[in-house]
């Protein structure tokens, strides 16, 4: 006696496939509901922001950097390496925006901007 064959169960694809894509959708959503809900969720040390900023960097060495920084007011000259941070040191006053100095003899460069504008006018 041979075994006799079972039907086959009909599946249908269309409706699986749509179960499937509305799965990894919902995913996908939850994902971005989370990420959102984490940025508007962080606290905040003030309401107006940051208390450290970062002015200027300068690469000294293969891994060395000066950093001149902003916190609460004072500005704070730090060099930063492999071995640590350290204070180089505290400024006094909270000087005004650095100011360009020209070196004589130095090549005065248009800026980009300028050179994009006079490339467009076709001059």
């Amino acid at each position: 006696m041979a075994p006799t064959a079972l039907p086959a169960a009909d599946v249908n694809v269309g409706g699986e496939l749509l179960r499937v894509v509305l799965s990894l959708a919902a995913v996908v959503a939850l994902i971005f509901v989370a990420g959102w809900l984490s940025r508007r969720l962080q606290v905040r040390g003030r309401p107006g922001g940051r208390r450290i900023r970062c002015v200027e960097a300068m690469a000294v060495g293969a891994r060395d950097r000066v950093l001149l920084l902003d916190a609460d007011g004072k500005r704070l000259l730090v060099g930063v390496g492999p071995g640590g941070m350290r204070t180089l040191h505290v400024y006094d006053s909270m000087p005004a925006e650095p100011v360009a100095v020209e070196q004589p003899g130095a090549l005065a460069l248009p800026a980009f901007g300028e050179l994009l504008a006079r490339w467009k006018r076709g001059s």
